[in-house]
C-alpha cells in the first residue's frame, strides 16, 4: 500500500481519523500539573493548551471546509496529518511554555481529521447512506472521551508527560499513511476557483435547512458540554458520591451516545435523517423535563439526575449524525463549508454552554441549572428540527 489511493476510502480509515482528532484534546488532561510543573508555568497559562485549541480548531474548520471544496479532501488531509505529527514533536520535546503552546496550535490542523471525514462520507453516498455512515463514526466520538484520559494519565505516571505527545507523533504518521494509501480524492466537483466558490456561498448561507440543522446539531452538543461542566459539581456538593464513581456518571453521557450512534447507523439507511433528528429531539426533551419535574417534586436523586443524562446522550446520538449530513446534503457541492462552519458552530456553541453552566451553577443550585440548562438545549434542538421539517414542507421536500 505504498501506491497513493485513487478509491474512496475504507469506513475504518475514516474512524481512526475522527478517533484522532478528538484524542488529542483531552488524552493529556491527566498531565497538565505536570505539564505547568516542568515548564515552571502557572495552571491558568498550561491550560490554554484546551482553550486555545479549541478556538483554533473553531477558526480552521471555517477555513478547511471552503478549502477542501476547492481544491480537494485529500490534500488538506494530507496537509493537516502532516502538520499535526510535527507539531506533537514540537509538544513532546518543548523546554518552555511558549514552545509548548505553538505546538498546541499547530496540533489544531488535525481537526481536518473530524471535519472532512464528514465530507468524505457526504461525498460518497446520499443523505441516507451517509447519515448510517455517520452513526458509525460517531460512535468513534463517544468512545475516545472516555478513554483517552485513563490512557493518558497512565502513559504519564509510567513515563511522564511527554509520552502523551510521542503518541500523538506516531498517530499522527499512522493517519498521513492511511490517508495516502487508502483515501482517494471525494471530491469531484471542485470549484473552478476561490472566487466562484465565494460567489456560491449565498446559496448555503442563505438556506433555511442549512441553518436549521446546524442550530440543531449546535444545541444538541451544547447540552453534552453544559452537563460534563457541572456534574462534577452536583455529584460532589449533592451526593457526595466518590470521584471513582463521579468518573462513571460522568461517562454515562457518552455511553448514550455510544448506543443512539449505534442505532443512527443501522437505521440511518431506511429512515429519513430528519425523523432520527426529531427522535433524538423529543428523547432528550422528554428525559430532562422528567428529571426537571423529579427535581422539583423533591424527589431528586442520583439514579434520576445520570439516568437523564444517558437518556439525553442517547439522544444526542440519534441526531447528532443525521444534523450533521443535513447541514452538508443542502449544497452537496459545498460539503466541505458546511461541515466547516456548522462544525465550529458546534465549538463555539460548546464554549458558550460549558461557561454558561460554570458561572452560574453553584453548590446550592448546580442540580437545578443543569438540568435547565440541558432542556433548554434540547427544546432549542427540537425547535430548529421542527423548522427544518417546516421548511421542508414548505419546499414540497417531504420525509418519505
Amino acid at each position: 500500500m505504498f501506491a497513493p489511493a485513487t478509491t474512496p476510502p475504507r469506513l475504518v480509515t475514516l474512524v481512526i481519523l475522527t478517533t484522532v482528532s478528538v484524542l488529542s484534546l483531552n488524552m493529556f488532561l491527566p498531565s497538565l500539573p505536570g505539564i505547568a510543573r516542568d515548564l515552571q508555568a502557572d495552571y491558568a497559562t498550561v491550560s490554554l493548551s484546551v482553550s486555545g485549541y479549541l478556538a483554533v480548531t473553531a477558526l480552521l474548520q471555517i477555513v478547511m471546509g471552503p478549502l477542501s471544496d476547492r481544491y480537494g479532501r485529500r490534500p488538506l488531509l494530507l496537509a493537516g496529518a502532516a502538520l499535526f505529527a510535527v507539531a506533537s514533536v514540537i509538544c513532546a520535546t518543548a523546554q518552555s511554555i511558549e514552545l509548548f503552546l505553538a505546538g498546541r496550535v499547530l496540533q489544531g490542523a488535525i481537526i481536518s481529521g473530524a471535519a472532512l471525514s464528514s465530507a468524505v462520507i457526504r461525498d460518497m453516498t446520499d443523505e441516507r447512506g451517509a447519515a448510517s455512515l455517520m452513526g458509525y463514526v460517531s460512535m468513534a466520538m463517544a468512545v475516545a472521551p472516555m478513554t483517552a484520559p485513563m490512557i493518558g494519565g497512565v502513559l504519564e505516571q509510567m513515563f511522564g508527560w511527554r509520552a502523551n505527545f510521542w503518541l500523538f507523533s506516531g498517530l499522527g504518521a499512522l493517519v498521513l499513511w492511511l490517508v495516502w494509501a487508502d483515501l482517494g480524492e471525494t471530491n469531484a466537483s471542485g470549484a473552478p476557483s476561490l472566487g466562484q466558490q465565494m460567489r456560491s456561498y449565498p446559496e448555503l448561507l442563505g438556506s433555511r435547512r442549512f441553518w436549521g440543522y446546524a442550530i440543531c446539531a449546535m444545541f444538541s452538543v451544547g447540552g453534552f458540554y453544559a452537563f460534563i461542566a457541572g456534574a462534577p459539581l452536583v455529584a460532589t456538593a449533592v451526593f457526595q458520591i466518590s470521584p471513582a464513581w463521579l468518573g462513571a456518571g460522568i461517562g454515562s453521557i457518552t455511553a448514550g451516545f455510544f448506543c443512539g450512534s449505534y442505532l443512527s447507523g443501522r437505521l440511518g439507511a431506511r429512515v429519513p435523517v430528519i425523523r432520527l433528528v426529531l427522535a433524538g429531539r423529543l428523547v432528550a426533551l422528554t428525559a430532562m423535563s422528567l428529571a426537571l419535574t423529579v427535581l422539583l417534586a423533591g424527589q431528586f436523586s442520583v439514579w434520576s439526575f445520570f439516568g437523564a443524562a444517558v437518556s439525553f446522550g442517547f439522544g444526542n446520538g440519534l441526531t447528532v449524525p443525521g444534523a450533521r449530513v443535513g447541514a452538508m446534503s443542502v449544497r452537496p457541492r459545498l460539503a466541505g463549508s458546511a461541515s466547516g462552519l456548522s462544525g465550529a458552530m458546534v465549538v463555539a456553541g460548546g464554549a458558550v454552554l460549558t461557561q454558561l453552566s460554570a458561572m452560574l451553577a453553584t453548590p446550592e443550585t448546580a442540580a437545578l441549572t443543569v438540568t435547565l440548562l440541558m432542556l433548554v438545549c434540547a427544546l432549542g434542538g427540537l425547535l430548529a428540527a421542527l423548522y427544518v421539517l417546516w421548511v421542508d414542507r414548505q419546499e414540497g421536500v417531504l420525509p418519505g
